[in-house]
């Protein structure tokens, strides 16, 4: 007899095939997976570390480039910054100190060897005394007849004591040695090479100061009456109140700002330097207090001293230039010492650079602040004095 199937159409016994799912636990005994959800797989992709984005690493190394070249800015001389050992900044920083002849100053290389009071008689420059454009200065020869004055016989700055502080301060003496371009053990025959005389004119200079156990170096106007030694083309060396070594002037193209202490008659316009002679001078004819006019010879502490006539022109001349970049040349040297780099040029001022490094400083803090007016108040000058 056939069975027929029921009419319903459903299987009435197991199916054919393997269960839906495992009949057994997995093997690793731990639960059942859940199944994922959504009928796909949407586990999220592991996050890149932050160095692996390329605009983060580009961010960063721009920031780190412009720390380093930030900090080399601010660390240069010539940004402000101080340097290894004389916190200089650039001679563009137009800023010169006013020196009255009497003052030690700050940053003394030594005790003052001055043995005259500023009894030289001040004499104003003759020639054009208009105010000049702001990049030139006034130049007068260091062989012109009453440039320098002092009294018959006596020296303005006692060369031996001065050989003496030195020799008793070592440290000092080869930093004096480093501004000159000589040894060490040269010093004492070089300061006996120079002429000591005093100053009849504000005369601009760049001065070097000794701090932090090395040379250091500012613009400087020293008041006539200053008491100086000058080598053998007449341009001051030394200045006796503190035994700082001095060289010419550098240049500045902007106008300057005086600090320190003015004086009475202070005037930009009658401020000169001093440009080597063209040849060595023999003899410096020289003004005493009272008028009188005297020769010393180069070299002499007034021992050789003789009187002489008035000159025809009894109050130098001086011209004005423009200053120009720096040359080799053989003018101004040392006598005992290699010439010096930068020294060079009479139509400008340059500067006679020591070896080390010995780059422009502003004006010492000591007795700081603007002066006044070209009396000595407290302005701004409108043209280089020098």
């Amino acid at each position: 007899m056939s069975v027929d199937p029921p009419s319903s159409g459903r299987p009435t016994g197991p199916p054919s095939g393997p269960l839906s799912g495992p009949s057994q636990p997995p093997s690793g005994g731990g639960p059942p997976s859940e199944p994922p959800s959504g009928g796909g797989s949407n586990e999220p992709e592991p996050r890149r570390p932050w160095w692996g984005s390329v605009p983060r690493v580009a961010i960063i190394a721009t920031a780190v480039v412009a720390a380093v070249v930030l900090a080399v800015v601010l660390s240069r001389p010539d940004n402000g910054g101080t340097g290894a050992s004389d916190g200089g900044t650039s001679t563009s920083s137009g800023e010169v100190f006013l020196q009255p002849a009497a003052d030690t100053g700050p940053d003394e290389f030594t005790e003052s060897t001055a043995q005259e009071d500023s009894s030289a008689s001040p004499v104003t420059p003759s020639g054009d005394t208009e105010s000049a454009p702001q990049n030139t200065v006034r130049g007068v020869n260091g062989d012109a007849p009453g440039l320098y004055g002092g009294t018959r016989n006596v020296a303005s700055c006692d060369v031996e004591k001065q050989i003496k502080y030195f020799e008793d301060a070592p440290d000092k003496e080869r930093a004096f040695a480093s501004v000159v371009r000589i040894q060490p053990s040269e010093v004492p025959a070089y300061l006996r090479s120079l002429t000591p005389v005093q100053l009849r004119m504000d005369t601009r200079v760049t001065n070097h100061g000794y701090k932090n156990g090395a040379a250091t170096s500012y613009q400087a106007v020293l008041q006539a009456g200053t008491a100086v030694l000058v080598d053998d083309r007449g341009v001051p060396r030394v200045r006796c109140a503190c035994g700082n070594p001095l060289s010419r002037p550098v240049a500045q193209q902007s106008a300057p700002k005086t600090t320190g202490k003015g004086w009475p008659g202070y005037k930009s316009s009658n401020v000169v330097m001093v440009t080597p002679a063209p040849q060595p001078v023999d003899e410096f004819v020289m003004c005493e207090p009272d008028g009188e006019w005297f020769k010393r010879e180069a070299g002499d502490t007034g021992n050789k001293d003789h009187k002489t006539k008035k000159p025809d022109k009894p109050s130098p001349s001086a011209s004005v230039t423009t200053p120009t970049a720096p040359t080799d040349s053989t003018s101004s040297q040392p006598p005992t010492s290699e010439p010096p780099t930068s020294d060079t040029d009479t139509s400008g001022p340059t500067t006679d650079e020591p070896p080390s490094s010995d780059t422009q400083q502003p004006p010492p803090d000591s007795n700081t602040g603007n002066t006044g007016s070209d009396t000595g108040g407290g302005t701004t000058e409108q043209a280089p004095a020098s």
